[in-house]
């Protein structure tokens, strides 16, 4: 949404400055409509990229608007930039720099509209990538951020099946720590964040009940779990479906070839 700005007179007008001024409105009025119409069909086409896999250009179409005040643009240009970082073709040093122009994009939507909840997903996401490249300290810190972030858009979302898996994937990387990792986040913080493969797997199951079969990683992160669990007719259920799930992107792809993986190794 484009947010309008509120003009202020400040000083008595002469007939003559009145209807300058009126005029001022009228074609300003013209201008906030065409530029709430671009935007929105900015949107349309970015979501239609977005849906049929085009990454790339996807990129290409957003990063045009890095500088736009839209909420609404800025975190899908924080998506996109992560979704081209994430893709194999993609080299180290672009990776970097794709993660921290990701995170700058998020935060600036955030910023923007607080009420967003995409906007807090993708912080959140972000903020966990940028993590990467800044130490075990640095991430183990962030965490505690980036699970109220992911709190806050299941807050003002409740549907949002990502965001509870998600927060399911918090739950999962904090259970699953390494012992050494685990010693240097007690010695680090007073209360280090903790969760178990429990926990992981109630979030998993509420996201899959808020949408069906809506991801392939949510699908291979429950058969996972119940692997951890040590329930292998459940792991081979979920397991079995992600390796069945359509693969539309690279990231389905990698699912498919893990889940095919864990199931031989069963």
């Amino acid at each position: 949404q484009v947010l309008r700005k509120s003009l202020q007179r400040g000083l008595a007008l002469s007939a003559g400055s009145f209807f300058v001024y009126e005029a001022h409105k009228l074609i300003c009025g013209f201008a906030e409509v065409h530029a709430s119409f671009k935007v929105e069909e900015v949107i349309e086409q970015a979501d239609y990229l977005y849906g049929s896999g085009e990454t790339e250009k996807l990129y290409r179409l957003l990063v045009q608007h890095k500088n736009s005040d839209d909420a609404e643009l800025l975190w899908r240009l924080a998506r996109a930039s992560r979704d081209l970082a994430q893709l194999s073709g993609t080299s180290a040093e672009e990776k970097k720099r794709l993660a921290y122009e990701a995170f700058e994009c998020a935060k600036k939507a955030l910023e923007k509209n607080e009420s967003n909840f995409a906007a807090h997903k993708w912080y959140g996401i972000c903020l966990s990538d940028v993590g990467d490249f800044e130490g075990i300290k640095t991430k183990i810190g962030n965490a505690f951020v980036i699970k109220e972030h992911f709190q806050r858009a299941i807050e003002l979302n409740p549907k949002d099946a990502t965001t509870i898996h998600l927060i399911g994937i918090w739950c999962y990387s904090f259970a699953e720590m390494p012992w050494y990792q685990r010693k240097i986040a007690a010695t680090l913080f007073a209360t280090p964040p903790t969760s178990t493969f429990q926990e992981a797997l109630r979030y998993f199951h509420m996201a899959e009940e808020a949408d069906p079969n809506f991801y392939s990683k949510n699908l291979l992160f429950l058969g996972k779990t119940y692997l951890k669990l040590n329930n292998k007719k459940m792991a081979l259920l979920w397991l079995s479906k992600a390796k069945d799930y359509p693969a539309h992107t690279e990231e389905d792809k990698q699912v498919q070839k893990e889940a095919l993986e864990l199931l031989n190794s069963i």
